[in-house]
């Protein structure tokens, strides 16, 4: 995706809401700190006019100037020093939660085209470029934008002819920064996605690590990763090579400049047109104006890596937001219909649903079987408005009403996905999950509904802990814990996704036998190639695969 600069800039100053403070402060301390240069430049020459008698004055007191100049300008740097440790880390926050925000609210559509190490990538350190360009560099833009035009009226002031000779720089400095700008943005886009392809091959690796290791692929992906790595280093090498051309012809301009002051300098103090105090200001100032353009090499690959950041940010925030607002809730239980309904995941892909249709009354338990690929999983996640069906209607309805399901009629349901989905962390975190207003006295009781009460035999009990996707637990015990987490939030539909795969026959059993005991009034559905849950259904319905 390729933005203009002017959308970019409108959505870096929406993005800098809570930002701003932090800049402000910045930009303030900057303007200081230059106009205490500007007074040390006046403040040498009055010196050294003094000390040669070819000004009055006080030696002492320019002495003292001297002082209280260099502690201000001491000042200003501990002052910037704090103000980047107090505000820093909480800038940063501010627009990592907004986005994480952003991502975790957004429509969720089956099948994502972003790796999500790219994500993670993005949200770090795209992030992390973005604050420091907002609270830091265009502050420091400011900072140096100050410095050139009060330096160029200065000198101007003291001889104009030498200050229109200096500033013939600038356009040959706007020309290259064009060229500059351009390049460098492309090469930087390079760089960052590289760098999300070796974050996506490094998680991916370690999470399925004991799968590398039992096909014997290890040495597959490390070569993967050192390939990736490779050209990686390549876009780098080609960025620092252009980089340093660049740098230089710019060095040969600011070179010539000083060169140039220097001699006039000379010449005019040798004919006795300037002082020697000034000339000494004659080369501070023209330092002073070289410096912002100086300073802009350095700022220039700031800016390109901060619109690749926004760029790769908007791609996040263009994700369109669930309407969740004004939930719908059932009190007295509720049934699902699904109404002719047709899907596939993308455009013009395999049909998932053609025309589907089936009931799930109010308090009646359903087994959901057919074969893989049949859309039992789809169906599910059509229920729970994660996915959008292309034609027809699912609705949740009662006695009095019935509402097409969206986020907001999610409220209702309580889902139990296959595999093992606890997070790290304790288990009485992962079971406040499902309701965070749970009692100890509530956690056992979905925990010996859900057939888990082996957790109160651990010598920790609900505070042991479980590591990364529910390590240090065998796939059963993660299941049911998982099932036990669901129960504790009240619904008047329970989705369950072949959530007993893992479990062996008899706890299978006692698990339904639970399940069918506790709410007479819940709706279950129920995805399975179990043949035990039948025995516990009031109806089964049997997909099969949609062949196009």
């Amino acid at each position: 995706m390729t933005t203009s600069i002017r959308d970019l800039f409108c959505w870096l100053w929406r993005s800098s809401r809570g930002l701003r403070l932090q800049a402000l402060l910045n930009a303030l301390i900057g303007i200081l700190s230059v106009t205490l240069d500007f007074a040390f430049i006046y403040a040498t020459k009055w010196t050294i006019d003094i000390a040669t008698n070819r000004a009055e004055g006080s030696l002492r007191m320019a002495a003292y100037a001297l002082v209280v100049i260099m502690v201000s300008k001491i000042l200003l740097g501990f002052a910037r020093k704090w103000v980047s440790a107090l505000l820093g880390v909480r800038s940063l926050n501010i627009l990592q939660q907004r986005l994480f925000s952003h991502l975790l609210k957004s429509e969720w559509n089956g099948q994502e085209d972003r790796h999500s190490g790219d994500t993670l990538n993005r949200m770090e350190q795209d992030v992390r470029d973005l604050t420091s360009c907002i609270t830091e560099t265009f502050p420091a833009l400011l900072e140096v934008s100050y410095r050139f035009v009060g330096a160029f009226l200065y000198l101007f002031h003291m001889d104009g002819r030498l200050a229109c000779l200096i500033i013939c720089i600038v356009p040959c400095f706007l020309i290259l920064s064009k060229v500059y700008v351009r390049k460098m943005r492309t090469i930087t886009r390079d760089i960052r996605s590289t760098e999300s392809k070796v974050q996506s091959i490094l998680q991916e690796s370690i999470q399925h690590r004991a799968i590398l290791k039992t096909l014997e692929r290890t040495g597959t992906m490390i070569e993967k990763l050192e390939q990736t790595q490779s050209t990686l280093r390549q876009h780098v090498r080609h960025r620092a090579v252009f980089s340093s051309s660049s740098s230089t012809l710019l060095s040969i301009g600011f070179g010539t400049g000083y060169l140039v002051t220097f001699l006039w300098g000379v010449n005019s103090l040798q004919a006795g047109i300037i002082t020697y105090g000034m000339m000494i200001a004659f080369i501070q100032l023209v330092g002073q104006i070289q410096g912002p353009f100086r300073d802009m090499t350095r700022f220039i690959p700031v800016l390109i890596s901060t619109l690749t950041a926004s760029e790769r940010l908007m791609e996040l925030e263009e994700m369109p937001l669930e309407d969740d607002a004004n939930p719908i809730t059932f009190r007295e239980g509720a049934g699902v219909r699904v109404s002719d309904v047709s899907f596939h995941y993308k455009e013009n892909g395999r049909a998932i649903l053609s025309h589907f249709s089936c009931n799930f009354p109010k308090g009646s338990t359903t087994a959901i079987l057919g074969e893989t690929g049949a859309g039992k999983t789809t169906l599910i996640r059509l229920i729970l408005a994660l996915l959008k069906p292309k034609d027809g209607l699912i609705e949740m309805y009662d006695e009095t009403k019935a509402v097409a399901v969206s986020p907001r009629t999610r409220n209702n349901l309580v889902y139990v996905p296959q595999g093992n989905t606890l997070f790290s962390g304790t288990i009485r975190e992962n079971l406040l999950l499902g309701n965070p207003d749970a009692t100890e006295g509530d956690m056992r009781e979905a925990l010996e509904t859900a057939c888990a009460g082996f957790v109160m035999d651990r010598p920790d009990g609900l505070d042991a802990v479980c590591g990364e996707l529910g390590a240090g637990l065998s796939e059963g015990q993660a299941q049911r814990i998982a099932i036990a987490r669901a129960l504790l939030r009240k619904g008047s539909v329970l989705l369950l996704d072949e959530a007993t795969s893992a479990l062996d026959m008899q706890t299978e059993q006692q698990l339904l036998k639970n399940l069918s005991n506790r709410d007479a009034g819940q709706t279950v559905i129920c995805v399975t190639h179990r043949p035990a849950v039948i025995a516990y259904c009031s109806q089964v319905i049997e997909m099969k695969r949609v062949e196009n």
